[in-house]
């Protein structure tokens, strides 16, 4: 039978107004308000078979640029598989204190919970980076979350975590991932803290996992809430998630990943212990860690994260130091760093070439970091922030936009030099967009000398304006 989209119509009431709101089942509603007098509003997604008549689970995703219907399709087909309703707002926003994106996150919970039957012990959060981290805040500050589904980031802030309201956290990051040491750490730390928590790790930099990874942690939200008796057992999911599981850690041992496989398995006994007889997947735990395979790997992988440490600190230290003291000499040093990680790009060893992935994730979020200290402060350190402009083309020099930004700044402080200077290197990267150049702000009376046009021409092939010989 061929799926069609449906059209549920709901009748909304809103003080003394109503409003008439079509929702898709099976698609994602953007623009959906939260009240007539508030501007907020949210991107919703209800699976094929929503039904009215039963209550469901409800997934609030976190974007922390507003981006609800982005943040949206990247969990959609998990949570058509698994039976799960979606929310994100659009005004959560990084620029926000904690404490206004925490009243936004309220007032949608308040609307999505008017509109529709949710289960009021299976309401969970997600995001990815940014928004993970304030995913795994929301449980602290508002009532009854039961879980989080943190990719690409650890939580925001250990030290809130209370025993007294514990909720269920399921990390999923790459391996190349610049924050996959912090969640190995951080599964520790939870462990002695007794929070229940799974970790997924897949192979990949800092990106959103596929949605494998996403089903298989809303399946284990779903199995603890078995466990906890908040919904029946269903012995048919269980057996199926069981040996769909057990597939994907038979895979990795097979492509010689013992390390994911020990790590899957971790997982796997704990979330079916309460269902199922556990013994035969210890003793399989046990021969892994047995093999010699596992140990090579095991130890390599650890003298990696020493090295990456002591690299790490060197960034962090450098880093603090150059921005203070505006030293531009100090580029050079930076750029060498950057070639040393190209080497390990290069290197026979998986680990060496999984470390250079994350430091080089490592200090472009470094350096982000800092830009967004110094454009927050009072007073803008304007100096401090084309340095750090200036470093970011050459630890991520394909991302054009701090180019135009240091052209930009540079002409307005006429300092055509550097800005030439940028932008030819801008132009040498592969950078086309000639339209945008030219509407680049502060830039009219560059634009118009022979040595901008020369430089346009030679890479773009014509200039807007002719270039006039003396």
């Amino acid at each position: 039978m061929k799926r069609f989209l449906l059209f549920l119509s709901l009748v909304m009431a809103f003080g003394s107004h109503a409003q008439q709101l079509a929702l898709k089942k099976g698609a994602i509603t953007d623009g959906i308000k939260v009240h007539d007098t508030i501007a907020d509003t949210f991107a919703l997604y209800l699976p094929a078979n929503f039904d009215a008549s039963k209550k469901w689970p409800v997934i609030f995703v976190y974007d922390m640029e507003g981006r609800g219907k982005q943040a949206l399709s990247m969990f959609a087909s998990a949570a058509e598989e698994e039976d799960y309703i979606l929310a994100a707002s659009n005004n959560i926003r990084d620029s926000l204190s904690i404490a206004q994106n925490i009243m936004i996150s309220t007032r949608m919970f308040k609307k999505v919970s008017s509109m529709f039957p949710l289960h009021k012990k299976r309401v969970y959060t997600a995001g990815f980076s940014n928004g993970a981290r304030f995913a795994s805040l929301v449980p602290t500050f508002v009532k009854n979350v039961q879980g989080v589904i943190s990719c690409g980031a650890t939580v925001a802030n250990t030290e809130v975590l209370s025993s007294k309201r514990p909720f269920q956290f399921i990390g999923i990051v790459g391996n190349s991932d610049f924050n996959y040491p912090e969640m190995l750490a951080l599964e520790k730390t939870l462990n002695k803290l007794r929070f229940p928590n799974q970790l997924l790790v897949f192979e990949g930099e800092h990106q959103w996992p596929n949605h494998e990874y996403l089903s298989m942690a809303m399946e284990f939200l779903t199995l603890a809430s078995m466990a906890k008796g908040d919904i029946p057992n269903n012995s048919a999911f269980i057996k199926e998630v069981y040996e769909k599981g057990l597939v994907a850690v038979n895979n990795w041992v097979t492509s010689q990943k013992p390390l994911i496989a020990n790590g899957l398995l971790d997982e796997i006994i704990d979330v079916f212990r309460p269902h199922l007889n556990i013994d035969s997947l210890i003793n399989n735990k046990k021969i892994l860690k047995r093999s010699k395979l596992f140990k090579v790997q095991n130890r390599d992988q650890n003298a990696i994260f020493f090295k990456e440490i002591l690299i790490k600190e060197d960034y962090t230290y450098y880093l603090e130091e150059d921005v203070l003291t505006y030293n531009y000499n100090n580029l050079g040093w930076w750029n060498y760093q950057m070639d040393e990680l190209k080497k390990l790009d290069k290197s026979a060893k998986v680990f060496e070439r999984q470390m250079g992935k994350r430091l080089r994730g490592y200090v472009n979020a470094l350096i982000e970091d800092n830009i967004d200290i110094i454009r927050a402060e009072s007073n803008v350190d304007q100096e401090a922030l084309i340095f750090l402009w200036m470093l970011k083309t050459i630890t991520d020099p394909y991302d054009f936009s701090y180019y135009l930004k240091i052209i930009s700044e540079s002409s307005k402080m006429e300092d055509y030099g550097t800005a030439l200077f940028y932008l030819e290197e801008l132009l040498k990267k592969g950078y086309q967009n000639k339209k945008e150049l030219y509407n680049l702000q502060n830039t009219a009376l560059l634009r118009i000398t022979p040595q901008f046009n020369d430089i346009v021409e030679k890479y773009l092939k014509e200039a807007r304006y002719d270039i006039i010989d003396e």
